[in-house]
This record gives C-alpha cells, sequence and structure tokens, in this order.
C-alpha cells in the first residue's frame, strides 16, 4: 500500500484494461477524512495493490470484485473505472484529447450518457466550460465517424462518465456506481438537515461500538445511525436495496455474475446481539425514522422511541450513544447555542455514567461547553462543513479522582 497526496497517470487508454474482466484498475471515491476506513473495507473484500489519496483510493481486481464493492462499501462514495488520461493546458487540447479515443466503443448512439466533473486546474477557472467542451468532444466523435450523436441524460443515463482534471492532467473514468452509494434506497423520507449515510457510517465504525452492548441515537432524525449501525452489526450490505447500478448498462454487464454476488453477499449476514434504540422527541422525525426503519429492513432490530433527551431515562444497561446534536444555523443564536451544549454535558455527566458517547458537530467552540474531556477526536466532513467527532467516557464521579484511584488499584 502506497499513501500519496494527489493521483496522477501517464497519457494512455485503458480501454484494453476494462474490457479485461479478471485484472482492471479501479477508483473509489469517499470524503475526507474517511480513507483509512475505506481502505480497510477494501483490503476486507479482496482488492491489491492499494493506493491512498486524498478522498479517493486505487486497486486493482476483477469484475466480480466490483460488483461485490458497489454492493458492499459503506464509506464509499462512488466506485470509478479509469478508461482514458491525458494532459493538457487549454481548451482546444482538452476538446482534441477527449475527442481522441474510441467512445463508439464503450456504448452506441441510441444510448444517453451523463458527465460529471472534478476540476482543480489554473488552466481552466470553470468547471462546466471543462464537461461542456468534453460533452462536445464526445458527440463530435460519434458525428466523425458517421453516427447519429448521443444525448445526454441527466438523472438515467445509459452511461455515466467521470471526468477530473486536476493542473494539466485529465483522467476520465466511467462510474460503475451510478447514483452515490450514500444513497442506499432505504431513506423513504428525510430528516430537514438529514446525516449523509457514508457520514453516519463511519461514525459508527470509528466509535468502537460493538453488538454486545446497546447503543442509543438520542436525537436520530430520520434514524440514518441507527440504521447503519444495524447494517453494521447484522454483517448486511448497506446498498442491497438500490434498485440500479451504473454498470447495469455495460457491455461487459454479466447478469449471472451478479447474481452469484447478491447470492454470497446475503449468506453473510448474522443475528445482532443487542439492543439499537433511534429517539427523538419530535413527532415527525419519528414517522420519518419508522418509514426508513422498515424500508431498511432493520424493524426487527431497532426500537424508535418516543422522547427527550433531556427529560427522558437512559436505558438500563450500559451502552454507547451516538447521535449528531444540532449546530450551527440549525440551531441560532450563539448564547442559546452554548445553553444547550452546556446542558448537553450536564445530561451526560449526571445520567449516563458507565455510558461512551460519540457526537459530532461543526461548531467546536461550541463544543467546549461540553465540560468533559473526550477520549478521542476525530475529523470529519458533513457535507461541506468541517467537523469533529468526540468520544467521551462518561464516568460516575470526577475524571481525575477515578483515573487516580485506578492507578492505585494496578499498584
Amino acid at each position: 500500500m502506497n499513501r500519496k497526496g494527489n493521483s496522477t497517470s501517464s497519457s494512455k487508454s485503458n480501454l484494453e484494461d476494462f474490457n479485461n474482466r479478471e485484472d482492471f484498475e479501479m477508483v473509489t471515491t469517499c470524503m475526507q477524512y474517511v480513507e483509512p476506513l475505506l481502505e480497510k473495507e477494501l483490503k476486507d473484500l479482496g482488492a491489491r495493490d492499494i493506493e491512498v489519496y486524498t478522498r479517493a483510493i486505487k486497486f486493482r481486481g476483477d469484475l466480480k470484485l466490483m460488483y461485490k464493492l458497489n454492493l458492499c462499501l459503506r464509506t464509499a462514495l462512488k466506485v470509478l473505472v479509469p478508461i482514458y488520461s491525458f494532459k493538457v493546458r487549454n481548451e482546444d487540447q482538452l476538446y482534441k484529447g477527449a475527442k481522441q479515443f474510441a467512445w463508439e466503443k464503450l456504448f452506441n448512439s441510441t444510448q444517453t450518457f451523463s458527465l460529471d466533473a472534478a476540476v482543480n486546474s489554473q488552466y481552466f477557472k470553470h468547471s462546466q466550460f471543462a464537461m461542456l467542451r468534453v460533452k462536445d468532444a464526445i458527440v463530435d466523435r460519434f458525428r466523425e465517424q458517421g453516427q447519429s450523436r448521443p444525448n445526454v441524460g441527466r438523472d438515467r443515463a445509459d452511461l455515466r462518465i467521470h471526468f477530473h482534471l486536476r493542473d494539466d492532467q485529465v483522467n476520465i473514468s466511467l462510474d460503475s456506481s451510478g447514483t452515490p452509494l450514500f444513497k442506499r434506497g432505504y431513506k423513504r423520507e428525510q430528516h430537514k438537515a438529514p446525516i449523509n449515510e457514508c457520514l453516519a457510517a463511519a461514525m459508527v465504525l470509528k466509535s468502537g461500538w460493538k453488538d454486545d452492548q446497546t447503543l442509543l441515537d438520542p436525537m436520530c432524525g430520520s434514524a440514518t445511525i441507527a440504521i447503519e449501525a444495524a447494517l453494521i452489526a447484522a454483517n448486511i450490505a448497506p446498498n442491497l436495496n438500490r434498485e440500479r447500478f451504473g454498470f447495469e448498462n455495460w457491455s461487459n454487464y454479466d447478469g449471472a455474475l451478479l447474481g452469484q454476488v447478491l447470492e454470497e453477499v446475503r449468506r453473510q449476514s448474522q443475528p445482532i446481539r443487542s439492543k439499537i434504540i433511534a429517539r427523538d422527541k419530535d413527532s415527525r422525525s419519528l414517522r420519518q425514522a419508522r418509514v426508513n426503519v422498515n424500508f431498511s429492513g432493520m424493524k426487527k432490530y431497532i426500537e424508535v422511541q418516543e422522547g427527550d433527551f433531556f427529560e427522558s431515562k437512559k436505558p438500563d444497561e450500559n451502552g454507547m450513544m451516538i447521535f449528531n446534536p444540532p449546530y450551527g444555523e440549525r440551531l441560532g443564536e450563539e448564547e442559546q447555542m452554548k445553553e444547550f451544549y452546556t446542558e448537553i454535558g450536564n445530561r451526560l455527566k449526571h445520567e449516563y455514567s458507565g455510558w461512551k458517547a460519540c457526537l459530532i458537530s461543526s461548531d467546536i467552540q461550541a463544543m467546549k461547553f461540553i465540560g468533559l474531556k473526550p477520549d478521542e477526536k476525530h475529523p470529519l466532513m458533513n457535507g461541506k462543513l468541517d467537523c469533529q467527532m468526540r468520544k467521551y467516557t462518561l464516568f460516575d464521579g470526577k475524571r481525575v479522582e477515578i483515573l487516580e484511584k485506578r492507578a492505585k488499584n494496578k499498584e
């Protein structure tokens, strides 16, 4: 495994590798700071020659692995297959370079295609303009080959193309996932400030929670954290509910192989040993949570309860709390924010001794008012917000006194 800051590659076509079902290059994308979790997932699932970058991991594998990754990865946003790369420094080079590729060997003019772009270059200031030049090159290539112009489809395109331009390096990939992998398919009802499914899974994995202890989300919203925790504990692939993947429109799509992978993945599920509780005081959130829990198939593992964190009793047994309290614009005035986080800290200290608690916030100043010293701090991204997840051990008494007592007992 090699760790690198930014991915680059020489000018080449990977079309031959793409047609080789047994061994080809792939790239998974993810949110920043989640790379170590995604790297472990890839290793566990059998990826080879892993190279870690910022928000992306490159590796090699076969067609079966690509299907399995799309079904099983919890922290990845997309699984891409690089097919073509070249260098450019102006729009004419970009157009000519994109038009040289044999697009007609990937799809025909009766199919639709879509483009999404990530541009970070001193030579191209506007990502939409760069993407437009690539689109023009693709349709003009078809015309020059004596074929009709393929149409661009936004929502349900037959072929999704990912265009990445960094400095002077262009990397073009096929998007095997289609819609991003955080869209699991179970979220039929959405909270006003929903947490991304991949972020929720990352929080559960970083928390260290095991299913031999109760898990509680006391401000559950649409129940994303509880559902992701249940899927992890039950070893259920998170994307079994998705209706379709991008690779199902590819020329090398193998329905029988996908069926085999689905059967193998489903056999890996296991019963959950502990209780998972999704709790909220808001009636609308509770309705959304119940709908999503039902669609996720995790109803038998998750208890959706009405309750105010600041008033309801903790479960009888000790456990782990993971939650996403309101912060930033959701909470309003600064004084309200201080008071709210102070109340969270008081509640944790006085009512949840013996528990561990993990919470995420983009407001680091507000988290100081919790008044507890965190055991761990993990940077995370919630959309475009820089956040931090803090983990606390909730002692019965003063932390210093307890640690001193434990040290004396060891002596």
